[in-house]
């Protein structure tokens, strides 16, 4: 493969690039939490509650309430929605950590569930099979910037007067059917966390919904159950997200539909690239379903027959980053091995556990910086090939 495309080699290219994206934006975040310092305002201000209403408007939802990251966003649709000892809520095993433990830390059971092999987000087939008479809630992953098929899984949990709820933690700004990700479950999760698609300085979270009782129940909550002050209605959590992170969500948010439109040029010129070098016939390339607007969290292609992780280390020793999301399925991880589960019970969750690996994509990478990588993914298996002859 040589320089055919019109680019050139780049010595390194890295996985993530956060002070790329946030470098033009500096003068104005430094001046939003300028704003906010002077004022003194540093929680429950109105910068948070901007932000709140900001997001509410684009996930198609009445109320959204701020938290102090993502993971508490879980905990908290899962405390307002009543789960409780002895319930049951499905899950993917191929998601982050964060999804299982919020069900684990409200004492009830996690029932893990496999995935579509293609999207890597659950099987509305397996919702069915695993739905019992204590199954309260399930919890689709809209993994890696695309969401799960939605209406098929709405339908299930609708006859089974199950609670949706959504974890949007990558994929703020995706959608299904034309319908935004928070439009769709009972709550919606989102994360701010400094690597998503909108990242804050630091940990943030959000929770969305259009149900009024939920969004009372979701403020009590993360403010320790306390209402009035120093009245306590039930045990809750102190999340909050703080003035100065809003603040510079606030300026962020300006540029995400711009960030989204920019990750989704990059995966469409990696699909090129990878097409003119020949290469979508050795690895699996990453889908964008019909129906759904991805916005790329992660460029994630599957790589076969056991050279995933050789394929990783070459990267790494030629200066292209790249991780693995994620290498140890949940329903095999120990702290949760009292669940029974064992190496089989899920199976495209554990091959793609192994075959996975995403590569850069953020917004600002360059044509030159993707053509390095597909040209030393190409290298490598053009070494390989010559080691074999």
């Amino acid at each position: 493969m040589t320089a055919v495309f019109g680019h050139s080699l780049v010595a390194q290219v890295p996985l993530l690039d956060v002070g790329r994206a946030n470098g033009p934006l500096r003068e104005g975040i430094l001046a939003a939490m300028e704003r906010v310092f002077d004022s003194g305002r540093f929680l429950y201000g109105p910068d948070v509650t901007q932000l709140e209403q900001s997001l509410a408007r684009r996930c198609g939802a009445r109320h959204a309430i701020a938290c102090a990251s993502g993971s508490d966003a879980l905990l908290l649709a899962l405390m307002a929605l009543g789960i409780e000892p002895g319930d049951e809520v499905i899950v993917p095993s191929f998601t982050f950590f964060a999804t299982a433990s919020a069900v684990s830390r409200l004492g009830a059971k996690i029932v893990f569930a496999d995935i579509d092999p293609v999207t890597y987000n659950m099987d509305p087939g397996q919702l069915s099979m695993l739905i019992t008479p204590r199954t309260k809630a399930v919890i689709p992953v809209h993994l890696y910037g695309q969401c799960a098929d939605m209406a098929a899984l709405n339908e299930i949990a609708n006859r089974h007067k199950l609670s949706v709820v959504e974890d949007a933690a990558q994929s703020i700004g995706a959608a299904w059917l034309d319908r935004p990700a928070g439009n769709w479950g009972d709550v919606t999760c989102i994360s701010f966390y400094p690597t998503k698609n909108l990242g804050g300085c630091g940990d943030g979270g959000m929770v969305v919904t259009s149900d009024e009782s939920l969004e009372k129940r979701l403020r009590l909550f993360s403010a320790h159950g306390m209402q009035p002050r120093y009245f306590h209605k039930v045990v809750g959590i102190n999340s909050r997200l703080d003035s100065l992170q809003a603040a510079a969500l606030n300026v962020k948010l300006t540029m995400l539909d711009q960030w989204t439109a920019d990750r989704q040029e990059n995966a469409a010129r990696y699909h090129e690239l990878f097409h003119e070098a020949g290469l979508e016939k050795t690895l699996q390339l990453p889908v964008a379903r019909s129906g759904a607007t991805h916005v790329w969290n992660q460029y994630t292609i599957r790589v076969p027959e056991g050279r995933r992780d050789a394929l990783r280390n070459y990267l790494a020793q030629n200066g292209v980053g790249s991780e693995i999301y994620y290498p140890h399925p949940l329903h095999l991880q120990e702290c949760f091995a009292d669940l029974g589960y064992r190496r089989g019970s899920l199976p495209n969750t554990e091959r793609a556990s192994a075959e996975v690996l995403s590569l850069p994509i953020f917004p600002g990478l360059t044509a030159d910086e993707q053509y390095t990588v597909v040209q030393r993914i190409f290298g490598f298996y053009a070494q390989r090939q010559s080691i074999a002859a």
